[in-house]
């Protein structure tokens, strides 16, 4: 916020007004704020030489400052920008200010969600997907402490926890990438020798073009599944493992036709994922049931102590 000056004696402002800014858009802004109500918002400024001449105007309606008097006849707390040279002023300034501040919310927002599901029950870490890992992970210690009511030690070990199920992921990951890329040396010295053994004609060459340019082409079925799943299955190395559990399951209730036209697949391809789709929940599902089975038998209690819960999840 910005003071303006409010000064005593005759009113400066009787008959005046600034003059209005030029149109256009604006590159920046700089916020001021005056120590008193005597003082300009120019002469607090450090101005950079290279960046004049510098442009003050109202924040409200972009009307420009031009002098003294003008800002001393002003009312206090009036708001106002800074503009460098060859910048504008907009009122879009205001929205871009609500927009930042509503993702800062929504961000604060979606970690709070996702440490309730751990206050819940821990052994949702395993349903969750690396994004949502991610998050939690990223969250400063003394917050989740808060959050979950527990002391920062615990927290430590359990976003240490979090960091080990991701790394595991991305580990599984690249030995499945290793994998496929073995199989496909496979195949392409395979396709090698087949060439170098038969002879193809020109006309076959040229059917086998248009046949796959015609299989190439198509409308993508209609599905369920969000144009976020559907970037991940198409761009992401072991698409399964970046999933949380709830959209695993999506891909599984897909029709594996409409799934392969959507990504633009074969067929083949398309049920080759939801096979390991199917085996990652399946694999989830079942350290879930063991970790439900522990707290179950430890002791007699309701809920599995924080230690013993991580303890055991690192072993598995």
């Amino acid at each position: 916020s910005v003071r303006g000056g409010g000064g005593a004696g005759p009113d400066p402002c009787r008959g005046r007004r600034a003059r209005p800014p030029g149109g256009g858009c604006w590159g920046g802004r700089r916020w001021i704020s005056a120590r008193s109500g005597t003082e300009t918002p120019r002469g607090i400024l450090a101005i950079d030489k290279a960046r004049e001449p510098i442009t003050i105007v109202l924040a409200e309606d972009g009307t420009i400052v031009d002098d003294e008097d003008y800002f001393l006849c002003l009312p206090s707390n009036t708001k106002f920008v800074a503009l460098a040279k060859n910048e504008k002023w907009s009122n879009s300034g205001e929205g871009w200010l609500s927009e930042a501040v509503d993702e800062v919310d929504s961000a604060a927002e979606k970690w709070k969600q996702l440490a309730r599901q751990l206050k819940d029950d821990l052994s949702n870490i395993i349903l969750m997907s690396e994004d949502d890992l991610q998050v939690l992970i990223d969250v400063p210690r003394s917050d989740l402490a808060e959050e979950l009511a527990q002391s920062q030690t615990k927290i430590q070990v359990l976003q240490d926890t979090l960091q080990q199920v991701l790394d595991r992921r991305e580990e599984e990951r690249q030995s499945r990438q290793l994998l496929e890329l073995y199989l496909e040396a496979l195949k392409n010295e395979d396709s090698i020798l087949s060439k170098v053994a038969e002879s193809r004609s020109p006309l076959t060459a040229e059917m086998d073009v248009v046949d796959t340019g015609t299989s190439s082409t198509g409308t993508s079925a209609k599905t369920a599944l969000s144009d976020q799943i559907l970037a991940a299955l198409k761009e992401k190395p072991a698409p399964e493992l970046c999933l949380d559990s709830q959209d695993l399951e999506l891909v599984l209730k897909e029709d594996t036709q409409a799934l392969a036209s959507a990504l633009r697949w074969d067929k083949q391809k398309a049920e080759a994922l939801q096979q390991a789709c199917d085996q990652e929940l399946s694999k989830r599902l079942q350290q879930v049931q063991t970790l439900h089975s522990l707290r179950s038998t430890s002791k007699g209690k309701k809920t599995l102590p924080w230690g013993d819960w991580l303890s055991s999840k690192r072993k598995k």
